[in-house]
């Protein structure tokens, strides 16, 4: 492989070498490439006035040449699996890398997931150390388990560094990998780089980037089920200073259940403008419909899934899932000097989403016939506008980043409240019916968020072995709620401070120890749609104390990174001891766990991955409704052990592989009543290059079929993906 990567900390870049020599290319700049605004812009700038102020100088061919520096060629082994030598701005805003961040920082990047065929972020995700999937139709799929915490409210997710308000539980984009230069998990709380909600962790979806390099790449799969997929990205230059990236991605299966038609696609676009080596302008624009399987889980019998009904589905025939989001964004990078880097980026994200479904069912085994209930009908309309002014300074030893962020959402919520409705259909052979209910779906209530957050970060290195990083954040969230139903309308403001201090240690040049004290803050609910039961409550406090170790060695040939951890969460709703049915803050529950991962090239042939999680996760005060005492008991959907495993074989032109995943009991509840079963999932690709331009991948998944529950929805569980097979091809030019 040939690597090309900027000295400054650009994305690596991979491109196929017929000789098979692995070697690393540095592109050392005399002027640095990134692409920074002018201080008059320091404001949010409308993409139309963007693109006229930078029309102008796609003509001009001094500044063109400006911007072609010298390259410098050294030799260097391949990076490992983990990627510790890639810098990181899911970690740190500072350009640190894996292996200086004093944190637990996971990188996948694009080709790794290819080779695995994960085309979903979820699959992707779940791959990394210790984290589990818990996503729902109700909770728009991207719901994880992280370091004993879990849902939408503790592990965040976002694009770029980029994150849209989560409202009414809800996280949908982005749903698959393609496009994505790599997928960065941070684990622990994060709230001092991505805000509140990210105790748990934090995923980050990069994308690719535009290159002045033409590039073109395609994807074509087919499968069992129906199942079809199509992706198409390329990248260029326009003129002298401009280059694109352009990604589309399409998908479609029927599914192995009745009504499991699942079906969605996406286009990413990203315009750059280099007029000078100290200035970049970029501005993107996304627009991305998902349709997934309106499958709310099957129902139980003594808590267990029968076998028989694994592939019925009881919803109704005309149901609906559906999400669809547009975002636009405006970035502008300024040099202004060799100690001084400007950064702004303004954007535009809108989120239309509808459920209308049946959503529980009750199983009758005498007469062997399915109760269903709650019809559910359900909109969301959320706006979100933003700014991101941020300043990175090097003075020294240090490289510090100062910043502000502001946002305003604006949301509408409709639905069929007291969603009515009743209906009995066969357990082996339902007729689906249409929808039918009493109750009409229309906007119950407004909300209009204001978020401003002020930060400040310092990666100071002291000589040559150590690095100290400290950081602080203060968040502030202001609630504005209109209820259209005769509710109280009321205004919240929430606030929260967020600290890190961090310690690495560089044994050696390959080999770092780390320590870390930090502290985020999640909220008990969704801010964005905050209600007025919710609205004395204030952000809850996660305080994480976390040491490991990080080595590269073998000359790349292979690294390891392991870590323990404790976390401990106060001010977590529970109930009054004396007055079981007023909810109140005070209850509190901790976490504390061993993650271990490698990635190790022993011989040519041969690449092994893999990683395990251990996890005690428990309840140290709370009180659930009617008085019960869960101190003690395990959180739900939290399971004890997480380990994934892949061993890759290389013969020639054709490369084996086969990978297994475990996930530990969890428990569907906080009582711990409700068992969810350990399971083991078995996978396996085989790929062949065709030619240095295409390969062929047969992919394999759950190869036992084997039988196993993703999360509890009620009194239902919802069953994992069956064996399926699909041939998937792969172009690149």
């Amino acid at each position: 492989m040939f690597q090309m990567r900027c000295a400054s900390g650009a994305a690596v870049c991979r491109r196929a070498h017929p000789g098979g020599q692995n070697l690393h290319l540095t592109m050392k700049h005399t002027q640095s490439r990134v692409l920074r605004h002018t201080a008059a812009s320091l404001r949010p700038v409308p993409l139309a006035m963007l693109a006229m102020f930078c029309s102008p100088w796609l003509s001009t061919p001094a500044l063109a040449q400006s911007v072609l520096p010298p390259v410098e060629v050294t030799a260097k082994p391949e990076d490992g699996g983990l990627g510790l030598s890639r810098p990181s701005s899911t970690g740190s805003r500072t350009g640190l890398s894996a292996r200086e961040l004093p944190a637990s920082l996971e990188q996948v990047d694009a080709d790794t997931q290819r080779q695995r065929g994960d085309f979903g972020l979820v699959e992707a995700v779940t791959r990394t150390t210790g984290l589990t999937a818990q996503g729902t139709g109700g909770n728009g799929g991207l719901a994880f388990s992280a370091r004993g915490f879990t849902g939408v409210t503790s592990v965040g997710v976002a694009e770029d560094g980029t994150r849209l308000g989560v409202a009414a539980g809800t996280v949908n984009y982005p749903s698959d990998s393609w496009g994505y230069e790599r997928i960065e998990v941070l684990r622990g709380p994060a709230s001092i780089v991505h805000g509140t909600g990210t105790a748990g962790a934090t995923i980050n979806a990069v994308r690719k980037q535009p290159s002045r390099e033409q590039s073109v790449e395609a994807l074509v799969g087919v499968g069992q089920h129906g199942s079809a997929r199509l992706g198409l990205g390329a990248a260029g230059p326009i003129g002298e200073i401009a280059s694109y990236r352009v990604d589309a991605y399409g998908h479609t299966t029927d599914g192995e259940r009745d009504l499991g038609r699942a079906k969605g696609g996406k286009f990413m676009g990203t315009l750059r403008f280099d007029p000078s080596s100290d200035l970049r302008f970029e501005v993107l624009a996304d627009i991305s419909e998902q349709k997934p399987e309106r499958y709310w889980g099957t129902p139980t019998l003594n808590g267990r899934v029968l076998s028989s009904l694994r592939d019925q589905n009881y919803n109704v025939r005309d149901s609906v899932i559906r999400y669809q989001d547009q975002r636009l964004r405006a970035r502008a990078e300024w040099k202004a000097n060799d100690w001084l880097t400007v950064r702004n980026e303004a954007h535009y994200f809108k989120a239309d989403r509808h459920w209308k479904n049946i959503e529980a069912y009750s199983y009758d085994p005498a007469s062997g016939t399915v109760a269903r209930s709650d019809y559910l009908e359900i909109t969301h309309d959320l706006e979100q506008k933003g700014n991101r002014l941020e300043a990175a300074i090097k003075a020294g030893a240090h490289n510090a980043v100062i910043g502000w962020e502001t946002s305003k959402a604006t949301f509408t919520g409709g639905n069929s409240s007291p969603y009515r409705g009743a209906s009995t259909v066969s357990a082996h052979d339902p007729v689906h019916g249409y929808w039918d209910s009493p109750d009409v779906s229309a906007p119950k209530f407004d909300t209009d968020t204001t978020q401003h957050a002020f930060y400040l970060e310092d990666a100071w290195q002291v000589g040559d072995k150590w690095l100290l990083l400290a950081g602080i954040r203060r968040d502030i969230n202001e609630v504005d709620r209109r209820d259209r139903t005769g509710g109280t309308p009321f205004d919240k403001t929430l606030g929260g401070t967020a600290w890190r201090l961090g310690l690495t240690h560089h044994l050696t040049s390959d080999t770092s120890v780390y320590g870390q004290v930090s502290q985020g803050h999640d909220p008990v609910t969704n801010i964005l749609t905050l209600n007025l039961a919710n609205s004395s409550f204030k952000l809850t406090t996660a305080r994480q104390v976390e040491v490991g170790v990080k080595q590269q060695f073998g000359q790349g040939l292979g690294e390891w990174t392991a870590a323990v951890y404790r976390i401990d969460k106060d001010d977590i709703i529970t109930r009054h001891p004396d007055t079981p049915s007023i909810s109140v803050q005070g209850g509190s529950q901790h976490s504390k766990g061993l993650e271990l991962s490698a990635a190790i090239t022993p011989t040519a042939q041969w690449r092994l991955e893999g990683n395990f999680a251990l996890v005690s996760a428990e309840f140290d005060e709370l009180i659930e409704a009617g008085g019960a005492n869960r101190a003690g008991n395990r959180p739900a959907n939290v399971p004890r052990q997480v380990a994934n495993l892949w061993a890759h074989y290389r013969f020639g032109d054709w490369q084996a592989s086969l990978g297994g995943r475990y996930v530990g009991k969890r428990y569907g509840n906080n009582a711990n009543t409700v068992d969810l079963p350990s399971y083991v999932v078995a996978d396996a690709v085989l790929n062949w290059q065709l030619d240095s331009t295409t390969t062929l991948r047969l992919l394999g998944r759950n190869l036992t079929d084997k039988l196993y529950v993703t999360a509890a929805y009620g009194s239902q569980h919802l069953l994992g993906d069956g064996r399926r097979v699909e041939l998937v091809a792969d172009f690149r030019f």
